[in-house]
Order: structure tokens, then sequence, then C-alpha cells
């Protein structure tokens, strides 16, 4: 992945184009996100921007049938099921690590999915930021595909969270929203689409009617932009007041929390694909691989890559309570496939899907690309280092 571009960012970069990034991000979103920010970048050459998006076809084409559909309700545990589902998902996201086949030749392997909400707005304000920073034009690649552009994105993105109702009548509902390292899409989201953030406990319930306080106004919610993760809800159970997530409602959800578990690391043995590492329920193992080194486990329905086991032992695995919740995982060997300043920078690139909800069609739109030169790519696990954190994948096709 090194081209011109990358060679003459390298070679200008100064700290003051960091300085300037931030100072950026902050203009536009109103504070500096409370996590590191990549200092460039990603750039995609066309082979690479290809098989993405041949390897996104594939797995849509079979998370999207209804054997699978149909499947995909045994994942959601009995006591977190919300009423009210969507037949079908709105949005997917899916995580490629980037390694080299035996040629040489890049190639992205599916991590993990999901059925949940990313960074949307955020990632658009920084793909901006990038451009203005670098002084990038379209030739250096763009950041979305399907011929969107950014108003063309944007404009997408408010009808999907809104639907047919008032930006007044639609909230982006999580826990604590103020304190969340996310925070950053959250401003951005109420930026650009007009609604309003709100923290669970602040909502008001009358009988099957939520409402939420704007200017002093109970204003009625009929539609719920859902950024909640059930497996902090049950961290924090003092969130819950008038409402509790299980209770009916007449609102709409975008997307419905069900989804985070029907589309998640549960859907992984489901797939086929060179593109997929092979993936196997713990509980569904009769004989365990004999080279465990070989293999990660990873529990199903954690967030952010918390209780990933990237060393696993034989005694690991038999003190697991509830192997139905856990999963083995061939381990996909993340090359340092970007050059920097700072030496080379492995790769993670999460592609944006968006499913039309009269076609039922997918788009591959945008992503989310991270940067990591530690064992694992999440920015937790590079704290104290450069040139890692969230960035922007900019395609060439």
């Amino acid at each position: 992945m090194t081209n011109d571009i990358r060679q003459r960012i390298n070679d200008s970069y100064t700290t003051e184009h960091y300085t300037r990034l931030l100072d950026e991000l902050k203009s536009r979103i109103g504070e500096v996100p409370d996590f590191r920010v990549a200092e460039s970048p990603v750039f995609v050459p066309a082979d690479l921007t290809q098989k993405l998006k041949l390897a996104c076809e594939e797995i849509c084409a079979q998370l999207l049938t209804p054997d699978y559909l149909e499947a995909s309700l045994q994942a959601v545990p009995a006591h977190q099921s919300v009423p009210g589902c969507s037949e079908f998902p709105e949005l997917l996201v899916l995580d490629f690590g980037i390694t080299h086949t035996s040629d040489g030749q890049l190639h992205p392997m599916l991590i993990e999915l999901q059925g949940f909400p990313s960074l949307y707005a955020y990632q658009s304000v920084l793909a901006q930021s990038y451009q203005k920073i670098w002084g990038l034009t379209p030739t250096d690649g763009m950041p979305y595909l399907s011929g969107f552009t950014h108003e063309k994105y944007v404009e997408y993105l408010q009808q999907l969270i809104c639907g047919t109702h008032a930006p007044q009548h639609v909230v982006l509902l999580e826990i604590d929203p103020r304190h969340q390292k996310t925070r950053a899409d959250f401003y951005a989201s109420e930026r650009l689409f007009g609604i309003s953030i709100c923290c669970l406990r602040d909502i008001h319930r009358s009988g099957r009617e939520l409402y939420h306080k704007k200017d002093g106004k109970l204003l009625p919610i009929h539609r719920i932009y859902n950024r909640i993760i059930f497996d902090e809800l049950e961290q924090r159970p003092e969130f819950i007041r008038e409402w509790n997530l299980l209770d009916p409602i007449e609102a709409e959800w975008v997307s419905h929390p069900n989804w985070y578990f029907r589309l998640s690391k549960f859907s992984l043995p489901f797939l086929k694909s060179r593109f997929v590492p092979e993936s196997q329920l713990l509980s569904q193992i009769n004989q365990m691989p004999g080279q465990l080194s070989e293999w990660v486990l990873k529990p199903l329905y954690s967030f952010a890559g918390s209780g990933v086991q990237v060393d696993v032992t034989p005694d690991l695995l038999e003190h697991i309570e509830h192997p139905e919740h856990y999963l083995l995982q061939r381990k996909v060997q993340y090359e340092p496939v970007v050059n920097s300043p700072s030496g080379g920078v492995k790769v993670e690139i999460r592609m944006m899907i968006f499913i039309d909800p009269k076609s039922r069609r997918p788009q591959i739109i945008t992503n989310l690309a991270r940067f990591s030169r530690g064992k694992l790519i999440g920015v937790r696990y590079n704290e104290g280092l450069d040139w890692v954190g969230g960035s922007s994948a900019f395609f060439l096709e």
C-alpha cells in the first residue's frame, strides 16, 4: 500500500500537520475526539478496493438469505430480545484485516461484523478534515464507493436515520452519551442532522409513547437511532428509569437492537468464502485443534474487542463456563502494509454497508479504518504510539 501520495505525506509530515488535523476536527465537531486519530488516511490501491467490494458482496449474499435470517433469530438472548424487530436489517459493517497472500498480494480477511451503527457521521467529517489538511483531490482516492459523494452520503444518511420523521422527533439513544469515547460521532450526528442526543435515563414514557426534553419542552419520539449495547447496559442498570428497552413502544428503531445479535460474530460459522477465516462455535467443536496458537477465542457478544483471547491454551478452554457464547476463529496474520515515518503499520478496514429498505439491496458506501503497531488493532492496545488510531480509507478504483 505504498504509492506516490503515501510517500508525499511521509516526506512532508510534521507535528504541525497533526495539530492542524485535531484543530480541524474540533472546529467541525466541537471537541477533539476522545480516542487517538491517525496522522493520515489509508490509501487503498485499485486491486485491493476490488477485493474488498467482492468480499462484501459475497458475505452479504450469504447473510441476507431467508435461511440465514431465520437461523439468526436464535442468536438473540431471550432476556435481551426487544419487541418489534424489523424484518430486514438496514445496515451492516464488515471488518477486514489486511494480509498478504503466499505470493505477496494484498488480501482482505474478515475479522468480524455487526448489524449495529458505526461512526457514520464522524467518518464523513474525518475524511473532509484529511482532505483539507493534506490537500487531497479525487485522484488521490475517495472515502466513498457506489457513486457516493459527501453531499449524497449526508443526504442518504439523514434519510436512513430520520426516516419519514422530522429531526426533532428523532433521538440518538445511548447510555451516558456525553462520556462515551465515541461521542465525537454523536456530536457530528447532531450537527449534521439536527437530531437530539439522549441518555436512556432521560427518556420519559407514557404507556407505549416515549418523549424527550428539548428547549424545556417534552417532544414525542417517533424514531430511535440506537447506540446502546446490552453488554454495557447490563453493567449499568442504574440508567434504566422510566423505560426498559424490553417494553413495547410505538417508536421505530434504526437499527433495531436485535440486529446487534443477529448480525455479529454469531454469523461467522455460517460464512464460506476465501475472504473469511475458518470459525466455529466452541460448543460445537468435538475435537480441539492441535495448534491452538493458530486460533483466537472471542466472546460472541462483547464490544470493541473486550474479552478477546489471542493466546489460547487448553486450560483456558477447559474453564469456559458457557462455550455456546464463544467462538474459535483461525488467526488472521495482519501485515504491516503501510509505510509510515515510524515504520510498518497494520491496517483494518471497516466497510460500511447500507441496505435499502425497499429494494433490500446492499450498497457499500463508506468506511472506517484503523492503524495499529500493537498486538491488537483497537486504540486501547496502542497507547503511547504514533501513526496508530482511527483513520479513513481512500479508495482508488
